[in-house]
């Protein structure tokens, strides 16, 4: 018999549909809710995935040290896998992250390395790297593994598919590529007129999660070529977006999720009717420390035609 593990909690998250949000009556949105799992975010899926290869493949033995570098979610997933497999977990951080971030890695055990908040995740792979080398850590290192691809072709894609057979559009956040680029792919298989839409924040805006491929970070997992389009977005529109999940759906997301709903919205326009299927990757614990769902930014007109929508 099998013994259940809070591994085996992972995945198979809830799809629901975004009644109070469509732009229009034509277009239905799905929200993908990756808050579901153990901790809370999309990243646990990628972590199991890479960790479970290292043990098969001997590149990670019992009792063994790993390291990687993270601006929030994947540092957590890491250091809860970590603790259930009994592992040391050391992750390396930009000072900039959200204070409940290395709180709750200090309570799952792992260890903390900074980098300067202006050297950001670029500084904080070198620096996992060269500890990893030096110390002998195991390098997780979820910007290059291809199982970071895989674990999202094998099992996010699937699941969508059967919540919702017939997906017009897939839209989620660009941090490390490896959920567009494996979910873009499995449903692209099924139907190769879906669409697969990037969402970034506008260069030196900071949207947690997720990078902007202009200031400096291209990730090695993207290719280009399963992408139809991205859409910029303001770091107030992404706030003010997941206060509106909250008040119209009661969903409590993160500042990305928040993002990933403006982007959607933006591209709901050009669309006269079909299914789009949003993932928000986190819930929005991490941000109780900010006003958001209490006094959210203000809207500035001005913002509106900053956003850019790019298409190829």
């Amino acid at each position: 018999m099998h013994e259940t593990t809070v591994l085996d909690t992972i995945g198979r998250t809830p799809m629901v549909e975004l009644r109070h949000c469509s732009p229009h009556e034509g277009v239905r949105l799905f929200a993908k809710l990756e808050s579901w799992n153990p901790t809370g975010s999309v990243k646990d899926r990628i972590v199991r995935r890479m960790v479970q290869e290292a043990e098969r493949s001997g590149r990670l033995e019992p009792g063994g040290r790993i390291i990687e570098a993270s601006t929030g979610n994947t540092g957590i997933a890491l250091a809860m896998i970590g603790r259930a497999r009994g592992y040391g977990v050391r992750i390396v951080t930009p000072e900039n992250v959200f204070p409940g971030i290395p709180r709750t890695l200090a309570a799952y055990g792992a260890e903390i390395t900074w980098v300067p908040a202006e050297e950001g995740v670029r500084r904080a792979i070198e620096v996992a790297r060269e500890i990893a080398a030096r110390e002998g850590w195991f390098m997780l290192d979820q910007f290059a593994d291809a199982n970071n691809v895989r674990a999202h072709y094998e099992g996010t894609g699937p699941e969508i598919l059967a919540d919702l057979p017939n997906v017009n559009a897939f839209v989620a956040g660009l941090g490390t590529a490896g959920t567009l680029m494996g979910v873009g792919r499995r449903l692209k298989e099924a139907n190769r007129d879906t669409l697969a839409i990037a969402v970034e924040p506008h260069p030196g805006n900071q949207v947690q999660g997720l990078k902007s491929l202009a200031d400096g970070f291209v990730p090695p997992l993207l290719d280009y070529s399963l992408l139809d389009g991205k859409i910029l977005v303001r770091s107030g529109h992404a706030f003010r977006a997941a206060a509106e999940l909250m008040r119209r759906e009661g969903i409590f997301a993160g500042v990305s999720s928040g993002a990933v709903l403006h982007a959607a919205l933006k591209f709901a326009q050009r669309l006269p009717s079909g299914n789009i299927v949003l993932l928000f990757a986190d819930s929005g614990w991490k941000y109780l420390s900010t006003d958001l769902w209490t006094r959210p930014p203000e809207a500035e007109e001005s913002e509106e035609e900053l956003d850019d929508v790019i298409w190829w």
